[in-house]
């Protein structure tokens, strides 16, 4: 099983470039299966999770065509299956998402409940409720979601959610896009992704109003065709970078970075000491006069991302003063707190938050990754240790960051992966 070996304390300089988002990407796929002809996908990275829902849709019946040197996608439909299996599902959560597109274009849909990382249970009845309320029948049994559209297929309606959801208002969002009459979703979420994926859809065909605010309205329309579009750049790698930058001293351009996308994770960064400057090509990242104790709470966005959670944490580990982190998410999202111990850093977790406690300095040691985002606060962390850090089970890392010793070793960083 591979593992990352870095020797810290080497400030991190020069540019990285941000590759597309793997949480956009892996909605965009599955909308291919509501149009009529080849969805185009651009600027799409070479990750694990983009393996696997390639897989997922071919098993489906689509014909996938990914060419990893052009960073493209093609997908093309129809599907000739409706079952999405628990082998495939089980790797990855967002596996869920080809369940509204099914239940839209073909009418029915059986998909095994998801999987992904071990960071909670993060249910889906919000997703089975909103299809309910547009007429679906629902039935959960085995370990199966199975979900019939009426006859004429789904109905507009209002859905009010009673938290925000990404994952139901992707999914809602694009079995909208095929329903008989006007789709309401309130308190929708209003992440960049869903921005993303609600351009997509309308350059297939969709009829979609109120993309960025939390109350999406869309008018179904008879069928959607294939289009081609660019995914967006990956917010979560600009923000993971942008603590690599600052937590070794360094100073790192980020090339295609948005700050707009950044949301509360720029500003925070800024009260913490770290130079966040918005340049035409993207954004460069500098510590200022040394960091200091920031105090987050992850929320929706714009809120501070429950995903650059961990990478925070980290850098909140080597500054001055006290820090509370507070997680409103997920509720098992701390599994990287244990491993940072090990390295010398102070964190005390008291339920749903943790206080770290800066150190002048944290020691390399080796550690177990395990979850996406927590591999990566580790190998953070190894950036800025005196001494060697080891990151064993680093496979959640190739889920969500392409080419990260690459990307960190051009920049300076004494990074590679052993097999």
């Amino acid at each position: 099983m591979d593992r990352i070996r870095i020797r810290g304390g080497k400030p991190l300089s020069g540019s990285i470039s941000v590759s597309g988002a793997k949480n956009a990407v892996l909605a965009l796929m599955p909308s291919a299966l509501l149009a009529g002809s080849a969805l185009h996908l651009q600027n799409v990275p070479n990750l694990a999770d983009v393996a696997t829902m390639t897989a997922l849709l071919q098993h489906l019946g689509m014909d996938v065509v990914h060419d990893k040197a052009a960073r493209t996608l093609a997908l093309a439909g129809p599907a000739t299956g409706n079952e999405a299996p628990y082998d495939i599902v089980r790797k990855m959560r967002a596996s869920v998402l080809v369940l509204g597109p099914l239940v839209a274009r073909h009418g029915v849909a059986r998909v095994s409940l998801p999987g992904g990382c071990a960071i909670g249970t993060r249910p889906v009845d919000l997703h089975l409720k909103g299809l309910e309320a547009m007429g679906a029948t629902i039935t959960v049994e085995a370990g199966y979601i199975e979900a019939r559209a009426p006859a004429g297929g789904l109905k507009g309606a209002r859905i009010i959610f009673p938290v925000v959801s990404v994952g139901a208002t992707e999914n809602l969002l694009m079995a909208a896009t095929l329903a008989d009459g006007e789709t309401e979703l309130v308190n929708a979420a209003r992440e960049p992704e869903i921005e993303d994926l609600a351009l997509c859809l309308i350059r297939m065909g969709a009829r979609i109003e109120g993309i960025g605010t939390d109350r999406l309205r869309v008018t179904g329309v008879a069928a959607l065709t294939g289009a081609t579009h660019p995914v967006v750049m990956d917010r979560i790698e600009a923000g993971t970078y942008a603590c690599a930058a600052a937590i070794t001293g360094g100073e790192v351009f980020l090339q295609g970075a948005r700050l707009d996308h950044l949301g509360a994770v720029a500003r925070v960064l800024r009260e913490a000491g770290v130079g966040v400057n918005e340049e035409p090509a993207g954004l460069r990242i500098a510590r200022m006069n040394g960091l200091h104790g920031v105090d987050v709470v992850t929320e929706p966005f714009p809120g501070f991302a429950t995903d650059m959670q961990a990478q925070f944490m980290a850098l909140m580990c080597v500054a001055q003063g006290a820090s509370m982190v507070t997680e409103t998410i997920f509720e098992n999202r701390f599994m990287h707190v244990p491993e940072l111990a090990r390295m010398g850093a102070r964190i005390n977790v008291h339920g749903a938050s943790a206080i770290v406690r800066g150190v002048q300095k944290l020691s390399g040691a080796p550690v177990m990754a395990t979850d996406l985002r927590a591999s990566v606060s580790l190998v953070l962390a190894g950036l800025a240790a005196q001494g060697e850090t080891v990151v064993n089970r680093v496979y959640h890392l190739d889920r969500g960051y392409e080419r990260l010793e690459e990307k960190l070793a051009a920049v300076g960083a004494d990074i590679e992966r052993l097999a």
